[in-house]
């Protein structure tokens, strides 16, 4: 929900916006190809989560009233996170999983 609000009052052009991949990382700013290049892009993530994008991965770039950024990857949940849960992962293959019911699943184990 946040990252449509950001979008609606920061997009200038809609047609402005494009996909692409994750090319460079540095100091935080990701460059992206897309249908052109696109460099030293802020990445913008809700408060409290920090993320570095893996080069080549999926990506989205949006042209807001300070400039383009990028809001994220392009993800494919796995068919086992149902709606509403959420999935934090990393590269290594580390994952916490926090169920609907309470449950919270640290690499694949249930904690209490």
């Amino acid at each position: 929900m946040w990252m449509n609000e950001y979008i609606a009052a920061h997009t200038v052009d809609k047609e402005e916006s494009a996909l692409g991949e994750i090319g460079e990382v540095h100091n935080g700013r990701v460059s992206v190809n897309a249908t052109r290049g696109y460099r030293k892009l802020p990445l913008v993530a809700p408060a409290g989560i920090v993320s570095i994008p893996k080069q080549g991965t999926g990506t989205v770039v949006v042209q807001s009233s300070g400039g383009a950024v990028c809001p994220g990857v392009i993800v494919q949940p796995p068919s086992e996170l149902e709606p509403g849960e959420l999935m934090l992962t990393s590269a290594g293959g580390a994952s916490i999983v926090l169920k609907n019911d309470g449950r919270v699943l640290i690499n694949g184990r249930e904690v209490q």
